[in-house]
């Protein structure tokens, strides 16, 4: 069950990013675009499964979950850039379809490898995350289920083709309305994502002292802890070893990822909690900084968002 929620959840979101670009670009009549966008789920694939090769060698021989961290916060930073891009050129695309149609051939290419690195790095991140989330969920159960694994993706596939056959079937702007609204969304999600892997590579490289959080000697004798300091905005849903009596039994999985307590759907890591983080950046237990960039990442998209279509 854990190989396909993972593989669902990750496969539809790139799936999902690549559909609406390629919607756009096959009803445009941008045809080397097009090819360009092949070639990036080509190349991005090839590169996940080297990614996934290296990073089992790497986790054997180091085991460095910092490090690991690192970079899929940088990735999720890519990407969400790249996003704010392609939000910005298809938006142009749409709503100026005249003047653009007689832009210059090197106007056009430089959008295509606009649209040729987003493509990229959007599979290559959900990628490296499935490796992790895979590598961590085999460590936990000791098991793999490739049943799990391949009905996932072609799940997430299939529903990223009905993007694709949906959008030939309505208008083209009010399409991309509501495409490149989720897209908004889909970058700010990211920026909060990847803040918050940016603060565990902090916890687990313990390089909290960078942002100037150190373990601290109280009164009684005791230690407070540099990761306990960092404050959050809320942290609702924690997982629990057992039910209270006001609690509704069905919101709740048992040894989910191994661990044998009672986790609440609306979690972050639990059965809803996890495709809403992935998505939106969805987080139980934000810090600040994490819930201030996801906010005014929100603004910046909503803004380029809205002087197209209003």
């Amino acid at each position: 069950m854990n190989e396909f929620i993972i593989t669902f959840r990750e496969t539809l979101e790139a799936a999902l990013i690549v559909g609406i670009i390629y919607t756009v670009l096959s009803r445009q009549g941008l045809k080397k675009e097009v090819l360009q966008l092949w070639y990036a789920v080509g190349t991005s694939i090839v590169a996940s499964l080297l990614v996934a090769l290296s990073l089992t060698s790497i986790k054997e021989s180091i085991g460095n979950e910092s490090i690991e961290k690192l970079v899929e916060a940088s990735l999720m930073f890519i990407t969400a850039g790249l996003l704010w891009y392609v939000i910005f050129w298809l938006a142009k695309k749409v709503s100026d379809r005249q003047v653009l149609e007689g832009q210059t051939s090197d106007a056009i290419q430089t959008a295509g490898l606009g649209v040729f690195f987003l493509v990229f790095f959007a599979i290559l991140r959900e990628g490296f995350e499935t490796a992790i989330f895979l590598m961590g969920s085999f460590s936990i159960l000791g098991t793999f289920s490739y049943l799990g694994f391949f009905s996932g993706m072609i799940l997430a596939i299939l529903l990223g083709y009905l993007v694709v056959v949906q959008g030939r079937k309505v208008d083209l702007t009010s399409f991309f309305r509501v495409t490149t609204l989720l897209l908004v969304f889909f970058a700010s999600g990211m920026i909060a994502y990847g803040t918050h892997e940016a603060e565990e590579f902090l916890v687990k490289g313990d390089h909290l002292e960078w942002v100037g959080l150190e373990d601290k000697e109280l009164e009684d004798g005791t230690t407070l802890k540099a990761k306990d300091q960092i404050v959050r905005v809320w942290n609702v849903h924690k997982p629990k070893t057992s039910l209270e009596a006001n609690d509704t039994k069905i919101f709740y999985s048992f040894n989910l990822h191994g661990k044998e307590k009672y986790s609440h759907w609306l979690h972050d890591k639990g059965r809803v909690g996890v495709f809403l983080k992935g998505f939106f950046g969805y987080n139980s237990n934000p810090n600040w900084v994490e819930l201030i960039l996801w906010f005014l990442s929100l603004i910046f998209g909503l803004s380029l968002w809205r002087k197209f279509y209003f």
